[in-house]
């Protein structure tokens, strides 16, 4: 199979576990016969710093080229006073905009091996298995008004659904919770917003032909706190964009680090796999930070974008393997993990390679 990859690493630490997912790629590509062709594009600020736009017109090209997009981190602080068409994470809305990746889907695992990295007790985490359908392309985000009073005094952000945009996330969801245990949360705030009671409507108006799917609807709030109360009782959640933002990153902490888990965006033709993990300045160039994300982000685009079920599962048994065998990067490490298993992003990523 020949396959046309374009990874963008941005900024921070991206450049580092991309460095380790594009090499779980090849040797993916080795194993099972595969080429996968990669080139490299700017976004962000690493974009800002070279051409003075966070999406450059030669990565949006390179985008016509190509059948699936990897992207390592976004945004950098030195650039946070910039106008904010010169942020870098405006190269990532535009991405995602360009691509037109309306779903943005987040498994949240907690492996077997990594129970004790978690802040929760072991009986509340175990077995959880659970996956966020998240809208992508409208709400908060991207809705218009938005900016700065002339005076610099008062500022305004528009949250704006229309059902159509509504309709296609909760109908992935539907799928994708009759193809696992038939359940579905929709998550919402219908007792203030009036986005989220269209969004309501939808979810209503939708499970009249997924009849075999239990719905349930909750507040926003309620399921911040259940997530972490209750993980297990969840299985399929669709929500909003800037809900879904906040809630797959507190699920994280379930699974036991912001570096574990990995995302599929998905549209109707070129799809971006990311790990949900941002850029982290703080720990940049220091080799330390956790690539599981960026890996499984390569899993889940074999899975989405080439349909290699195999190649799939064999990053998955490696990766189990790896932790089994008691590799850890810094931030999974606990008072039982021996120094000399502690290890930087590179290493870690050779130990996995090694299984593949």
């Amino acid at each position: 199979m020949n396959k046309r990859i374009l990874v963008l690493p941005g900024d921070g630490i991206g450049p580092e576990v991309m460095t380790v997912a594009t090499a779980v790629l090849q040797a993916i590509a080795v194993r099972f016969g595969h080429n996968f062709i990669v080139t490299q594009g700017l976004i962000g600020a690493a974009a800002l710093a070279v051409t003075g736009e966070p999406l450059p017109k030669q990565t949006i090209a390179q985008c016509q080229q190509i059948e699936a997009v990897l992207l390592g981190a976004v945004g950098d602080p030195h650039y946070e006073h910039n106008a904010v068409s010169l942020r870098p994470e405006q190269g990532l809305l535009g991405l995602r905009q360009h691509l037109g990746v309306y779903a943005n889907i987040r498994p949240v695992q907690v492996w077997p091996q990594l129970q004790a990295a978690s802040s929760l007790k072991t009986a509340v985490i175990e077995g959880v298995n659970f996956i966020f359908f998240r809208e992508l392309l409208a709400g908060l985000y991207f809705g218009k008004p938005r900016g700065r009073s002339s005076d610099g005094e008062t500022a305004v952000d528009t949250m704006r659904y229309s059902k159509a945009e509504v309709r296609r996330i909760v109908r992935l969801a539907f799928q994708a919770a009759q193809q696992r245990s038939k359940k579905l949360c929709s998550v919402d705030k219908a007792n203030v917003l009036e986005c989220s009671r269209l969004w309501r409507e939808v979810v209503i108006e939708q499970a009249k032909q997924w009849p075999d799917v239990a719905v349930t609807h909750m507040y926003v709030d309620n399921a911040a706190m259940q997530i972490i109360r209750q993980p297990k009782q969840f299985d399929v959640i669709v929500t909003e964009n800037m809900f879904g933002d906040i809630l797959s990153d507190e699920a994280a902490q379930v699974a036991g680090s912001l570096g574990l888990l990995a995302s599929a965006s998905l549209g109707d033709r070129i799809a971006l796999y990311e790990p949900v993990h941002g850029s982290a300045p703080d720990i940049a160039g220091h080799n330390r930070a956790n690539p599981i994300g960026a890996i499984v982000s390569v899993a889940l685009m074999l899975e989405y974008s080439f349909g290699l079920k195999a190649e799939t599962a064999a990053i998955h048994t490696a990766l189990s393997q790896t932790l089994t065998a008691g590799w850890r990067t810094a931030d999974l490490a606990t008072a039982l993990t021996p120094p000399d298993h502690v290890l930087d992003t590179s290493v870690f990523g050779q130990k996995l390679i090694q299984y593949i």
